[in-house]
């Protein structure tokens, strides 16, 4: 193995205190590009490369992270109680940068939200993309700015009192532009994803992919000072050993936080609804402070659109009871038998013991939009009444709420699959493989946007008008109201799920549900409904059209399309 360093090559020798290690010295300093060559092929990237400023193909850069002077004093912002807000740095504004999002940040300060949720920031291939083929996996993102802008981006939201957490995704790389498979067994065919070969979790030589992993993961936290890290398709993560990997980055990453005094938290994005995921390791679990909860995304989705194609059908038969047992259980898939899997799927959460904080809830994200044809967000088919009550639930219900950016305004713009590969030939397989899968679903290959056409892309960038104007400045009202209720009414942020009290009405369309001393109501019919509270003595708190307190009789008569929170006096 050589290095290239600076203009200098130095051969590398093996480490003799390290089976498979090659090592060696050259001087450098910030910014001095490098990389490797192995048995006489072309120069390679670094597998720990800290920057990539020619993009995923190029040479490997030194970053001095004890360059970078930290402004704001900063001790960190636990997880319960938390509103995060799922934020794509190269769409939420037309630049696409960490520093032109860092300028919007005032708006989620007002907005209400605690934390913003980064997608992917490693580097990929081309401009544009979701950033899910990532390589370089502790590296940022050139055309977003590199290293010195997420600090900056992290530097700015904590001074504002904004927590960040950041997707990262340790399933699969690339495919283009990864090169670990030159390096070592980074991979293993023992197992296999939707994305080809695992990464090597338990194989021979999976000690080091695992540290490499681990590695990347502290980084984030330590270097960048990230709060949080959302871990991608957990599920994928294929591990047969008895120490877990998951288990494995929740010790490292529990042990970072106590050593930096701040908290740190893991939220995992599974469809294996296994409590294990969130339960503690004393208790013998994997020890993940929280993780996405799609089960009532799917109720919430059905029971305001009726669709029932794909997963949905599991929830379409009779969408309120679905979305009533989410709200009190956690998990809709709890061990019942999914028509969608062809199988049982899931297990029950101890609803005493697993504290709702830890399953985050949402009525939108990145990929329950973007992964629709046509990228459609909820707004492009619902009422803002319809909106408006999606938000009650999402904000006043049991779980750590996430908003999807756009989503507080109803935002006009859909949010679209796009791509930028370099790669003629993986440009057109995505471009066909993209069209195929939809066409099995009725839809003709025009209709679904090209992923590489750059105004799929442009189509996808937020409009920053649009909160300014009617329907969306009412919409962000209500929002903001509600996140104002949340911090307001401590029974919003109760943790235990087995208070919660859930009634509703499948024919008539409505549901109600009870947190301690706080009621909400929805009817998403059309018609107005009258509602039996169960108290008679209540106060309004916020209401999407204007509603009556409940008369002696205890009725709470809801305008159509309409939803209300109210507190017991």
């Amino acid at each position: 193995m050589t290095l290239h360093c600076g203009g200098v090559t130095r051969a590398l020798e093996h480490d003799p205190e390290r089976a498979g290690w090659w090592s060696g010295e050259a001087e450098a300093s910030d910014g001095t590009r490098y990389g490797f060559t192995l048995d006489g092929g072309p120069v390679l990237p670094d597998p720990r490369s800290r920057r990539q400023p020619d993009g995923p193909d190029g040479l490997s850069a030194v970053v001095d992270h004890g360059r970078y002077a930290w402004r704001a004093a900063w001790q960190g912002r636990a997880l319960p109680g938390a509103v995060l807000y799922e934020l794509h740095v190269g769409t939420y504004t037309p630049e696409g940068t960490l520093d032109a999002a860092a300028e919007r940040l005032g708006h989620l300060v007002e907005l209400g939200v605690t934390h913003v949720e980064l997608m992917p920031v490693c580097p990929f291939p081309g401009w544009h993309g979701w950033g899910y083929e990532g390589v370089s996996l502790w590296a940022v993102h050139e055309p977003y700015g590199g290293p010195e802008a997420l600090k900056r981006f992290v530097d700015r939201a904590h001074g504002l009192g904004l927590g960040v957490v950041l997707d990262v995704v340790h399933n699969h790389l690339g495919p283009s532009g990864n090169y670990l498979p030159a390096f070592g067994p980074y991979f293993t065919e023992t197992h296999h994803t939707p994305w080809g070969a695992a990464v090597n979790l338990d194989a021979p030589g999976s000690d080091e992919v695992r540290a490499f992993l681990v590695g990347s993961a502290l980084a984030w936290l330590r270097d960048y000072r990230i709060d949080g890290l959302r871990l991608d398709a957990v599920h994928a993560l294929r591990d047969t050993r008895a120490y877990h990997f998951l288990e494995e980055l929740s010790t490292a990453v529990d042990g970072l936080a106590a050593e930096l005094g701040r908290p740190l938290f893991l939220i995992a994005e599974s469809d294996l609804n296994d409590p294990r995921i969130v339960t503690p390791r004393t208790e013998h679990g994997l020890g993940l402070h929280a993780q996405w909860n799609d089960d009532f995304h799917h109720a919430l989705h059905t029971t305001l659109t009726g669709e029932s194609q794909g997963y949905y059908g599991d929830f379409a038969r009779e969408p309120f009871a679905a979305l009533a047992k989410t709200l009190t259980g956690g998990f809709f898939h709890d061990g019942t038998y999914s028509n969608f899997r062809g199988r049982h799927h899931g297990r029950p959460l101890n609803r005493t013991e697993v504290a709702a904080h830890r399953l985050l809830g949402y009525a939108q994200t990145h990929d329950q939009v973007g992964n629709r044809a046509q990228g459609d967000r909820l707004s492009a088919a619902l009422s803002s009444g319809h909106l408006a009550c999606a938000a009650a639930l999402t904000l006043t219900g049991p779980f750590t709420p996430m908003l999807f950016m756009g989503e507080e305004w109803a935002a006009g713009t859909p949010w679209q699959f796009f791509t930028d590969h370099t790669d003629p030939e993986l440009a057109e397989a995505v471009r066909l493989g993209r069209r195929r899968e939809f066409a099995a679903h009725g839809w003709a290959k025009e209709d679904v946007p090209d992923p590489q056409d750059p105004a799929t892309w442009e189509r996808s960038c937020l409009d920053w008008s649009e909160p300014e104007r009617e329907p969306h400045a009412r919409v962000l009202a209500w929002y903001r109201r509600l996140i104002v209720l949340r911090k307001e009414q401590a029974d919003l942020t109760d943790p235990d799920l087995a208070d919660i009290k859930v009634a509703y009405d499948e024919e008539a369309r409505w549901l109600a549900f009870r947190r301690g001393d706080v009621r909400v109501a929805v009817n998403l019919g059309k018609e107005p409904a009258a509602i039996p509270l169960g108290t008679r003595r209540a106060r309004v708190l916020a209401a999407w059209e204007p509603v009556e307190a409940p008369g002696p009789d205890g009725l709470l008569h809801v305008p159509g399309e309409s939803c209300v929170v109210l507190t017991q006096e």
